[in-house]
C-alpha cells in the first residue's frame, strides 16, 4: 500500500505515521511518510487474502478497504494507493501501479 498524507491546505506531511491492520487477526504494519508526504507499507499478503478487510489509518483519519487482486497473476504488483488529505481517506487503486512506477523510478516497464 503507498499514497500521500497532505494538510488541510494539500501540503505534504513530512515524517507522518500509517498504520495499515489486518481487521482478521490485528497485526499491524507500519510506515512513516519522507519529506513529499509519500509512504509505503509492505504487508504480507497471501492469496488466500482477497476479500480480507484492512483498516488504513493517520493519526485520528482510518479507511476501511478490501483486499482486491487476482489470485492467479503472480506477475502484476499487487497492492492499493490510499491518500489522506485533511482530515478525508479516499482509495484510489486506480492509480496504484503508475505511482509505484514512479516512487521506483521505472518510465516504461519490459
Amino acid at each position: 500500500m503507498l499514497g500521500y498524507v497532505k494538510d488541510a491546505r494539500g501540503q505534504p506531511v513530512a515524517e507522518a505515521t500509517v498504520q495499515v491492520v489486518r481487521d482478521k487477526t490485528g497485526f499491524s504494519y507500519l510506515g512513516a511518510t519522507d519529506a513529499g508526504g509519500l509512504f509505503v507499507v509492505l504487508t504480507r499478503l497471501g492469496d488466500e487474502s482477497v476479500g480480507e478487510a484492512l483498516t488504513v489509518r493517520q493519526g485520528t483519519t482510518e479507511r476501511r478497504i478490501a483486499v482486491a487482486f487476482d489470485p492467479a497473476n503472480h506477475t502484476d504488483e499487487r497492492g492499493t494507493r490510499v491518500d489522506f488529505e485533511g482530515g478525508r481517506a479516499m482509495e484510489h487503486a486506480a492509480w496504484f501501479r503508475s505511482t509505484l512506477l514512479n516512487v521506483v523510478g521505472v518510465t516504461t516497464r519490459h
